[in-house]
């Protein structure tokens, strides 16, 4: 029997998965509703505006004359829908424990309006048995619809990248898990519109362990080279030279690379969610949470080896000037969730330094959950006089829009964690790696 596509989606948070995917969905002919309770982004979308720096806002547009893409916050819309992805955040507590309260509350509101034969996706990475317990129960809770029955229920986790102009969503396969075969044959119809494949799995779990699994591999991976790199140090060899040449292997190894720390709203968070869940079965994580602890001491080191390099040349970080080079948590993005830069202003400040940023994608420090004393706090402007000001540079993010020889040209000392300053010309001891 051939599962019918739905010509109608709603989806739920606009943020740096939920508007990407409205577009994907405008793009192969579904109507598309995009639902969020902030109003600054429904209008926004209603007027043709992108507020996501990657995204063009003549795209935003171009779907909304066409009457292929619409915005609100009124979830009793969402009864006018075939289907429903939720794309809501899942943060970590101030315990580094699951907070599904985004979930949860986009459940309760969406089950007010549910109503029999839709399909409810939810994207949001989580831990094994979020879709088939905390989510189902809190929908036929509100909607007093059976799950399975009333209505279709999966999931199927986000791969968005942003900033990679070579990740194409329809090219990155889909998986998808179901409550029951039904829901899962619902999912894949809905998700082969717009993705060349789909690969289903045999249920929830799976596919919600599937996503773990693979932010995992980068969080382990990259603590393993952010280790090496400080053991090699030691040793006088640079860790880049290494993965270069590790990396010309044509098996058996994937390169990873060092930095300041993790950022982005997948790889510092998704770990903990298994490693909270796994306590439930008696289980221990011990690999997965000693990753976690060599990132999260990342920021630490770094500060450590800047305050060494203003030692050299006989300045105190107390009084000095620093200017953090990125604020985002990956290049070439505007997005600074979970950045380990906002952890460097809080030592660098603690440490009694003077210290400003520059990032040409934040302008300005909007609101933050974990360092709303940054809020409001503006990049500075880019230029000569400005940049001989400073007694060091702490390059964090690896912009591409950044005049680095300039960087190199008007600021004595530099501290690299990204291997920028490589291909550039320098002064004998002005570069430090970090």
């Amino acid at each position: 029997m051939t599962v019918p596509v739905p010509n109608s989606v709603a989806v739920i948070g606009l943020g740096y998965v939920g508007l990407p995917l409205c577009l994907h969905f405008a793009n192969n002919g579904l109507r598309v509703l995009g639902v969020d309770i902030d109003p600054l982004k429904v209008q926004a979308i209603r007027e043709g505006r992108s507020y996501i720096g990657h995204i063009d806002s003549a795209r935003i547009r171009e779907r909304v004359e066409a009457g292929r893409l619409g915005a609100t916050s009124d979830f009793a819309e969402l009864r006018q829908v075939e289907a429903i992805v939720i794309c809501v955040p899942t943060p970590l507590t101030k315990h580094r424990e699951p907070d599904l309260s985004y979930i949860l509350a986009t459940a309760h509101q969406l089950g007010s309006h549910l109503r029999r034969g839709q399909l409810v996706v939810l994207e949001s990475t989580t831990y094994p048995g979020t879709t088939d317990g905390d989510l189902k129960e809190a929908l036929e809770a509100t909607s007093g619809l059976k799950a399975g029955q009333d209505f279709h229920l999966a999931f199927s986790p986000e791969r968005e990248d942003p900033g990679n102009p070579r990740s194409q969503l329809s090219e990155i396969p889909k998986v998808v898990g179901g409550l029951t075969p039904a829901c899962r044959d619902r999912a894949v119809a809905l998700y082969q519109a717009i993705v060349k494949q789909v690969i289903p799995v045999t249920d929830c779990k799976t596919a919600e362990a599937t996503k773990l699994l693979e932010n995992i591999f980068r969080s382990v991976n990259i603590a393993l080279v952010n280790e090496l790199k400080t053991v090699y140090a030691a040793m006088g060899i640079d860790i880049w030279e290494v993965i270069e040449a590790a990396r010309s292997k044509p098996f058996g190894f994937m390169p990873f690379y060092p930095g300041p720390g993790l950022g982005g709203h997948c790889i510092p968070i998704d770990p903990f969610y298994l490693t909270w869940k796994a306590r439930e079965f008696g289980q221990s994580t011990r690999f997965i949470e000693l990753a976690g602890e060599i990132n999260t001491r990342m920021p630490g080191l770094v500060v450590q080896r800047l305050v060494e390099a203003l030692n050299a040349i006989g300045k105190p970080l107390r009084g000095s000037r620093v200017l953090l080079l990125g604020l985002a948590y990956k290049a070439d993005v505007d997005d600074p969730r979970e950045s380990p830069g906002f952890v460097l202003l809080d030592l660098l400040s603690q440490g009694g330094a003077n210290v400003d940023y520059f990032d040409p994608h934040i302008p300005v420090i909007g609101p933050m959950r974990e360092h709303p004393q940054w809020q409001g706090k503006r990049s500075i402007s880019w230029d000569r006089s400005t940049l001989v000001g400073y007694d060091v540079a702490l390059i964090s993010t690896a912009h591409r829009r950044v005049h680095y020889q300039e960087l190199a040209d008007c600021v004595p000392l530099l501290v690299d964690t990204r291997n920028v300053m490589a291909g550039f010309s320098t002064q004998p001891g002005q570069v430090w790696k970090a």
